[in-house]
């Protein structure tokens, strides 16, 4: 589906804040509160918006560590394999494959330096998992 610049403009406003009225949206779009409600339900119809949600913020949770982390597999692991696996893991936030050595990247949130050694440790323990490799977020500085 191409998207023309009212579309654009319709999925920034509701990446900032997916709570916006169709009216809220409309006022920022140049529409009535139908017409957004027509080209937000044909978005979600093609696949453009793939779901509402509410992000949290880990720190809140007392998850104030955060760290990415390099999943190298043996063999063929599958991308199924993978992402069964580290689902079952709470702290895992995100995971996707990715080109180049590694496997997987995994975007991973824990209470403190420990909390964080353990996940490792469990994600290791993966009978397909060969070795990972993390890097420490110091500060975000940009989150869409």
């Amino acid at each position: 589906m191409a998207l023309d610049d009212i579309d654009q403009r319709i999925l920034s406003a509701l990446r900032d804040d997916a709570r916006l009225s169709f009216a809220d949206v409309g006022t920022l779009v140049g529409l009535s509160a139908p017409a957004v409600k027509r080209r937000v339900d044909k978005l979600k119809a093609t696949g453009v918006i793939t779901a509402f949600t509410a992000i949290v913020d880990p720190a809140a949770l007392g998850w104030a560590t955060e760290a990415y982390v390099e999943l190298y597999c043996q063999g063929k692991t599958s991308p199924t394999t993978i992402a069964e696996a580290v689902s079952r893991h709470a702290e895992v936030i995100d995971a996707c494959t990715v080109s180049g050595e590694a496997d997987a990247l995994l975007h991973v949130v824990a209470s403190d330096m420990r909390h964080f050694e353990d996940v490792l440790e469990r994600i290791g323990a993966e009978k397909f998992v060969v070795r990972t490799k993390s890097v420490l977020v110091l500060s975000r500085l940009l989150r869409r």
